[in-house]
């Protein structure tokens, strides 16, 4: 059993690393790789034209990655995580279904997931989580908003932490992601999104362990 993991970015990877070893007690290189690309991208107009080589997206290299998948053996699976940030979630799912289906060469095993809006979404709401991380945060910043809901999610927990979200980059946003995944609730998860990614590596995982 491997698991070939496509994610946005490198801040994405401390949480998703989480959830496969606290979780499902994977281990990487053993039983998951994963692969942080250049932020999300878009869905080219043509699934099999050659990606450009300038748009290093999750989304503008997907159909290409898909297709260089379509020989894995069996048992192992290729799990794409892309944030919706204002795009609808079931949009997003739906052209992420036809493309894969419009692809002439593909992986049989692929779980398309998405993160409403952003998998700083997953940390607003588990406001313990946050408050175990952040002792000193401003945890009413974020207390009450409707889990996955689309309110900024990243600058709200920035606030929340006393940052100005304009001065924020890649490299908060890691820090906070290795702070707080550690203590998400993964047998009970706030958000639907991160459940519905749980539940998805799950069905997979008892298949083939």
């Amino acid at each position: 059993m491997f698991l070939e993991i496509l994610l946005e970015g490198a801040s994405d990877v401390p949480t998703v690393k989480e959830i496969l070893t606290r979780r499902f007690n994977l281990a990487e290189g053993e039983h998951f790789r994963i692969h942080p690309h250049k932020g999300k991208g878009k869905l080219p107009l043509n699934s099999l034209a050659r990606p450009d080589v300038k748009h290093r997206g999750l989304l503008d290299q997907l159909p290409a990655k898909l297709r260089g998948y379509a020989s894995l053996p069996p048992g192992y699976c290729v799990v794409v995580l892309v944030d919706s940030d204002k795009t609808n979630c079931q949009e997003l799912k739906s052209a992420l279904v036809q493309m894969y289906e419009s692809l002439d060469k593909r992986p049989t095993s692929v779980l398309l997931r998405i993160a409403v809006e952003e998998t700083e979404s997953w940390f607003i709401a588990d406001i313990d989580a946050v408050r175990k991380a952040y002792p000193k945060a401003k945890h009413q910043r974020i207390a009450g908003i409707q889990p996955d809901s689309v309110v900024g999610a990243w600058e709200r927990l920035a606030e929340a932490l006393g940052r100005q979200p304009l001065n924020c980059d890649g490299s908060d946003k890691c820090e906070w992601a290795e702070k707080i995944a550690p203590h998400l609730d993964l047998e009970a998860p706030k958000s639907p999104s991160l459940k519905a990614f749980i539940n998805g590596v799950a069905r997979f995982v008892e298949r083939n362990l």
